[in-house]
């Protein structure tokens, strides 16, 4: 009876070690990896968390601009970095064999590269908005060397990864290349717009902001220039697509060049029987007090009176204004020609009005 019992406790000695070293294999194969991967994500939370801080008091402190930008920058791929570390000792906690791994290891190196190269992405797209912000309007708005910014980083993410998994860039560089000849000649206007985008943009005579009229018509603001058609937004507020070799190759007035102000002229027309004198006076007190009291005139520029022909029904002149950019001319026009036609009428000046086929 004494045989069998010991061996009934060494059974049973034996069963706990065995329960014992499954639950370690058990914590060893899946809690441990996935408590590394939590691990990782929080780390990454937390220390997003602190870098975010420091640099908004960095930017409270400095006037550097650059600071929001690495800021938003790191936002995201920061805590995707250190989420793939935890991963990487994840797999080295598992009993993973050689082969797994080194896939693993490759592919996470891939993951790390493709992050870095959004954030140098976004920094290198930050110094070209600053850049054009600091240059004074030559690149203000114009999303094609954003695009060409963020296309050039990303080709040179693409062959660095390519590179880490053994891949000779050598041969995808040639083949790009004889393959860019094929999709040159298929994509000639394509191509044909995307250089006459620098080009505009190189000229510095069309901008974004700009108010311009194609000898075609069209006309409005510049929106933005693409890579492929600058969009121009007219009064109407439509938005008027014109691919960039038409833009180039256009016969084009821009009324914001070399810049924003510009005469504005209106035309009167008034019987031989009136004073002129007396048509000249009333047309620039009311001119003065147009320019003074509606947005867009230029008070420093005093309104004059400019005698022009002497029509077959009358006498005519023009009042020339200076407003502050294309637009305002409209306000300006408007409140004029209301005013001194309730002023001319006030003083008996007769005005001229014109047959209908505008003969004299």
């Amino acid at each position: 009876m004494e045989i069998k019992k010991t061996c009934l406790q060494e059974r049973m000695s034996g069963g706990e070690d065995n329960a014992f070293m499954l639950d370690v294999s058990i914590l060893k194969e899946y809690l441990l990896p996935l408590s590394m991967v939590f691990g990782g994500f929080f780390l990454g939370v937390v220390l997003e968390k602190i870098v975010q801080w420091v640099l908004k008091r960095a930017i409270r402190e400095t006037k550097w601009e650059m600071r929001r930008n690495i800021g938003h920058a790191l936002r995201g791929p920061l805590m995707l970095i250190c989420i793939l570390i935890g991963v990487y000792g994840a797999v080295h906690t598992t009993t993973l064999d050689r082969q797994a791994v080194t896939v693993a290891h490759k592919a996470l190196l891939v993951l790390a590269i493709l992050i870095v190269t959004v954030v140098l992405m976004r920094m290198a797209v930050s110094l070209v908005e600053l850049y054009s912000r600091r240059v004074g309007g030559v690149f203000v708005s114009t999303s094609i060397f954003i695009h060409l910014t963020r296309f050039i980083v990303f080709l040179i993410g693409v062959l660095m990864a390519l590179q880490s998994l053994g891949i000779s860039i050598a041969p995808v560089l040639t083949a790009l290349g004889v393959g860019g000849l094929a999709v040159a000649l298929a994509l000639q206007d394509t191509l044909s717009n995307f250089f006459s985008g620098i080009h505009v943009i190189a000229s510095k005579q069309v901008r974004p902001g700009d108010y311009v009229k194609l000898n075609t018509g069209e006309e409005g603001y510049v929106s933005d220039i693409t890579w492929r058609y600058t969009t121009v937004q007219a009064t109407s507020n439509n938005m008027i697509i014109v691919p960039n070799s038409k833009l180039a190759s256009a016969i084009v007035t821009n009324y914001s060049f070399p810049e924003k102000e510009l005469f504005v002229a209106v035309p009167v027309m008034v019987a031989y029987g009136s004073d002129l004198d007396t048509v000249e006076r009333i047309a620039v007190d009311v001119a003065t007090d147009v320019r003074d009291q509606t947005a867009g005139g230029i008070r420093s520029f005093p309104p004059a009176v400019r005698f022009q022909k002497l029509e077959g029904f009358g006498v005519s002149f023009n009042v020339v204004f200076r407003v502050e950019e294309f637009n305002d001319q409209f306000a300006v026009r408007h409140e004029f020609i209301r005013r001194f036609h309730r002023r001319a009428c006030d003083e008996g000046i007769a005005f001229v009005v014109l047959p209908r086929d505008g003969s004299s």
